[in-house]
């Protein structure tokens, strides 16, 4: 299945997809390949609000923006798989019996199936600005980044269990 139609289908059924996503090949290039996008997006997702701040501010251009921003995502990445590993952990205190991959998974899929809302978000962020509509956006991504990592870990560590 498309990586696009597997973010559609999460929105319906996070559990089912992570677990589609488990069956196949285990390889550590797609957990990072999920990471990279996801990433790669929530970049993306920041340039409107980046592009309102420089217009505001010229005294930090939007290409400095921009590359500090980059830089920071990338230098994130190894906290990333450390939150994987603690998901894991925290599951396992409950009994999962999952792997190390499958956390990774589950976390990295829930940051690339989020890309829609953040993209949202980021446009709301940089056409309205702050307000009630960027508090409720970002609650709406948060909530949604959690439902789907929850799910996608319980079934990673659970299985039909859970």
């Amino acid at each position: 299945m498309a990586v696009t139609d597997d973010i559609v289908a999460t929105y319906r059924g996070p559990r089912r997809v992570v677990s589609r996503l488990l069956t196949g090949e285990r390889h550590e290039a797609r957990p990072l390949a999920y990471l990279l996008a996801a990433l790669a997006l929530l970049l993306v997702a920041q340039t409107p609000a980046m592009s309102r701040a420089a217009f505001e501010d010229p005294a930090s251009p939007f290409a400095q923006r921009l590359m500090a921003a980059a830089l920071a995502l990338g230098a994130l990445l190894p906290v990333f798989y450390g939150l994987a590993a603690l998901g894991h952990l925290a599951a396992r205190i409950f009994g999962g019996r999952g792997d190390w991959f499958g956390a990774r998974i589950a976390l990295f899929w829930a940051m690339l199936a989020i890309a829609p809302l953040a993209l949202f978000k980021g446009l709301v962020d940089g056409f309205i600005g702050q307000g009630m509509a960027q508090a409720l956006t970002g609650g709406l991504v948060f909530a949604t980044f959690l439902w789907f990592w929850i799910a996608g870990l319980a079934e990673a560590e659970f299985g039909g269990r859970a």
